[in-house]
């Protein structure tokens, strides 16, 4: 992250020691002022005020994003009014595959509707603003965990063990972080019928100036409105229309 000086230095600090926790998990007070070339004793002092206005919870000797955060972003996602900008390239996107799409965000510990555009197909994926989605056998789930530090990953799924909800879901987390990889790798995620028996969806990210992704976008339909040999086409798709959503945000 490049270096931010304004006439407000404890700010300064604070942003960029959010910033490094976010990019590396829990981190420790030795990592904190040496990774960012921090001076040690006023450091101490800004991370236990930061501690006390729960922006960071202290673990094991290690400081963690608070999940204040949590509530802030989505908050900001709120008032940004993501919704309505969504809805044009989510339109471009409906008209190009002909199916449902939709725009979710991580709430906590699952992915959630903001927006949608119906499919204009007399066969439709059931769906409503604020439905929940597991976030590891959905296409949102693993494109909203796919780009989060390692650890953030664990913190939202505990347990090594997870929930099959069809025959096709991934079902041990070491798995679903190799899933995690390809999707990163992609640049794009593919629900397998992994949440819905003969339901597929492909989601792509959608990011914020600093890179970080605030949002996805999805496409989804049932098995034969998206075959094989369109998953691909329909992804460059959906790549296309997350990027005018960047634009837009940026």
């Amino acid at each position: 992250m490049k270096s931010i000086s304004t006439q407000a230095p404890a700010i300064d600090k604070a942003t960029r020691i959010f910033h490094f926790i976010a990019q590396n998990g829990g981190v420790t007070y030795t990592q904190i002022y040496q990774g960012l070339s921090l001076p040690q004793s006023s450091t101490s002092t800004l991370l236990a005020s930061l501690v006390a206005n729960n922006l960071l919870r202290q673990n094991d000797g290690k400081y963690f994003l608070g999940l204040v955060f949590y509530e802030f972003g989505n908050k900001s996602v709120e008032q940004f009014n993501i919704r309505e900008l969504a809805i044009e390239p989510l339109t471009q996107l409906r008209d190009k595959t002909h199916l449902a799409c939709h725009l979710g965000v991580l709430d906590n510990d699952s992915a959630i509707y903001l927006a949608k555009v119906d499919s204009p197909n007399a066969i439709m994926v059931k769906s409503w603003l604020g439905k929940r989605l597991s976030l590891h056998c959905s296409g949102l789930g693993k494109v909203l965990l796919a780009w989060l530090p390692e650890k953030q990953v664990d913190l939202l799924l505990p347990d090594e063990n997870l929930p099959a909800h069809t025959k096709t879901t991934i079902t041990t987390r070491t798995k679903f972080k190799l899933e995690l990889d390809k999707v990163r790798k992609n640049g794009w995620a593919f629900d397998n019928g992994e949440d819905f028996e003969g339901v597929t969806c492909i989601a792509v990210p959608v990011f914020d100036r600093q890179g970080n992704v605030v949002a996805a976008i999805s496409t989804s339909g049932v098995v034969f409105q998206m075959p094989t040999d369109k998953i691909t086409l329909f992804a460059q798709y959906a790549i296309e229309s997350a990027a005018i959503l960047t634009q837009k945000i940026s």
